[in-house]
């Protein structure tokens, strides 16, 4: 379920905001988790993310069962399922059936994965970025069937599948959509060709970092220009989006984010890579770093969707309650 443009967004699709979730490994962990998505729907948050982790993270796939029971009206989403853990096959019938428990309120996130540790875990080989992306690029393929309730055969590097028909046939039609994360070059074709939403992402260091160059409005933009020119012309069907990393509500925004300067100088966060300078004019403008007040934040948001057209915004679990107040703000302005 992807919303088209809309006339009073000037063209630019209105906007829609995704609650991230987690849960510890503990069964106290897990009903907090139930309860993070019933708060997240109070909020008027549209969608709640279950990511996929092996430690101190809830099972996505079941979490999502039993919140399509939990909740009534927000959208389950999976951001992202690593793709080398699971064959499609299995995964789709896991899919298409949360989303007829939901009633159509699914939406499929994979991934090629970047987390090693999660595969070591399960003793299942990492593979090479190559790999992992080949891989994802034939899994997608095959989902893109199952999740119709279709028959797919395909016979690939990775994947044999022979006329397998995808069971039980999902609530949405003509399947529930597909979204990628991406922010490599690479990924972000291999997302321009298959989703119907992309959450566009930092690019990362060959250690895992994020890269501070892409949190800049200038690097966002050439990352959704190369979606643009790798979609052709299925580009204005694909809602594109992002998860803002941090949020900082202040009364003082030029002092804030000198403050965000001189903490990324001193090395925190310890998974960004400062592989560029950085000033406080970006900070201010950074789709994925949002400080000043509850209204400075809405006008940024708008700033980004005016610039780079994404409008589905996402915000980790220690940011849901921070940025709920910014939702009405934005809903009103529509």
């Amino acid at each position: 379920m992807t919303t088209d443009p809309d006339a009073r967004t000037g063209g630019l699709r209105p906007f829609r905001f995704a609650a991230g979730g987690e849960g510890n490994r503990d069964e106290g962990g897990a009903r907090k988790f139930v309860a993070l998505a019933q708060r997240a729907q109070e909020y008027g948050y549209d969608t709640f993310a279950v990511p996929d982790h092996i430690e101190n993270q809830v099972g996505p796939l079941a979490a999502l069962g039993a919140l399509s029971q939990a909740t009534s009206t927000i959208r389950l989403a999976t951001t992202t399922l690593a793709a080398g853990l699971r064959h499609p096959v299995v995964v789709a019938k896991e899919a298409t059936t949360i989303d007829v428990l939901s009633k159509g309120r699914l939406e499929f996130g994979i991934g090629a994965s970047w987390l090693a540790e999660d595969f070591a875990a399960a003793g299942i080989p990492f593979g090479t970025p190559g790999q992992r992306l080949r891989q994802l690029d034939e899994a997608v393929t095959i989902l893109d069937v199952l999740l119709r309730g279709q028959e797919c055969t395909f016979s690939g590097e990775f994947y044999d599948v022979k006329g397998v028909v995808g069971t039980p046939r999902p609530r949405q039609g003509p399947r529930p959509p597909i979204q990628i994360g991406a922010g490599g070059p690479k990924m972000l074709e291999l997302a321009a060709k298959h989703a119907d939403i992309i959450s566009v992402a930092t690019g990362s260091t060959p250690d895992g970092k994020l890269k501070l160059s892409d949190m800049r409005m200038d690097k966002t933009i050439e990352r959704v220009d190369r979606i643009r020119q790798a979609a052709g012309e299925r580009f204005d069907d694909i809602e594109l989006g992002w998860t803002i990393a941090t949020i900082l509500i202040t009364e003082d925004r030029i002092s804030t984010a000198e403050m965000v300067i001189g903490a990324i100088d001193s090395g925190f966060p310890p998974n960004v890579a400062k592989d560029t300078d950085i000033t406080v004019d970006d900070i201010l403008e950074s789709p994925y770093i949002m400080c000043g007040t509850f209204e400075e934040i809405a006008e940024q948001v708008r700033t980004v969707r005016e610039r780079t057209t994404m409008s589905y915004v996402g915000v980790f679990p220690t940011q849901m309650d921070a940025f709920a107040p910014v939702i009405p703000i934005l809903r009103e302005a529509e």
